[in-house]
């Protein structure tokens, strides 16, 4: 199990990468006028494998390449294209506040998939916390129920398939360093965008719409890092239930960028969204708090057999 200081870790972490990753959507949407989206992925994520490296070796988190063989890395990096993949094939079909709401159910599914194959205890408690949670996300981009189709059913995928990433991102060996599970995963993203090329009408090179794009390169590796430390060592089913507050970011970064104010219903989701974060830190400190009582309670002594009688 995790200590305290583990998840309190992972929390911080995750909130960053949720952070980082909607100032990276909100530099990507600025580019979108200018490229499709297999060229986004392409042309952002070329940069970002030049970020992941140079941050890999400025902190000192590259350690041996020969981690780069190592099946759970690979397998993670052949995650994340496939989330990439499958994210983009549903955002040209259905409506983006219905894959913004689907998406969000990455934390129960994760949380069910830690579950059910036996990596976490997880209670009724943080349950309620994860639908309180997913609750604020609906009430927040409230999704056009007619858009519901089988392309949901490609987004719900993405959705399992980045639980299934980061469930993989905790088992890979610790001797791996961040830094180039980092590296590993922004490679693996413009492959996903070059396979797309043919699919769609690649545009000239545009150089407002490239450094928007240097800069989410850049957002996203850090990210990426961040998302990394928060998924090793950590209790994923609690850490990832501070997903949702990418939804907050996305509120506050559409006023700053956009000068779009949430209505009455966005802000009671933010509400739900904050307050279930809030009961789940609660949770995790009684949690621990009862593990140390009852590690430091006295074991009852094991009485003294009688010897038997001649």
């Amino acid at each position: 199990m995790a200590t305290a200081a583990d998840n309190r870790r992972g929390i911080v972490a995750m909130l960053g990468a949720m952070a980082l990753f909607c100032g990276n959507d909100t530099l990507v949407k600025l580019a979108t006028g200018a490229y499709p989206a297999s060229q986004i992925l392409a042309v952002r994520g070329l940069f970002a494998v030049i970020a992941a490296t140079v941050l890999a070796f400025a902190l000192g988190q590259v350690g041996s390449w020969r981690g780069l063989r190592n099946p759970m890395l690979l397998l993670r990096a052949f995650l994340e294209a496939a989330v990439a993949f499958t994210f983009i094939t549903a955002l040209a079909h259905i409506p983006l506040g219905n894959i913004t709401a689907i998406l969000q159910a990455t934390p129960i599914l994760m949380t069910m998939i830690a579950a059910v194959v036996g990596l976490e205890t997880v209670g009724w408690r943080r349950w309620c916390a994860v639908f309180v949670g997913f609750c604020g996300v609906v009430l927040i981009v409230k999704p056009d129920m007619g858009g519901f189709d089988a392309w949901a059913l490609v987004a719900l995928g993405a959705a399992a398939l980045a639980a299934t990433r980061d469930l993989v991102t905790r088992q890979i060996r610790a001797e791996v360093s961040t830094g180039l599970v980092t590296i590993a995963s922004a490679a693996a993203v413009p492959l996903v965008g070059l396979a797309l090329s043919p699919t769609q009408e690649w545009q000239p090179i545009d150089a407002r719409a490239t450094g928007f794009l240097a800069g989410a390169a850049v957002l996203v590796s850090l990210g990426n890092y961040c998302l990394i430390v928060a998924c090793r060592g950590t209790d994923v089913s609690l850490v990832s239930s501070f997903r949702y507050s990418v939804v907050v970011w996305a509120v506050m970064l559409g006023f700053l960028v956009w000068g779009e104010l949430p209505d009455t219903l966005a802000m009671a989701g933010t509400g739900l969204i904050v307050a279930a974060g809030v009961y789940t830190i609660h949770r995790e400190r009684v949690r621990m708090r009862e593990a140390r009582a009852a590690a430091a309670a006295p074991q009852p002594q094991a009485k003294p057999v009688p010897a038997a009688q001649p």
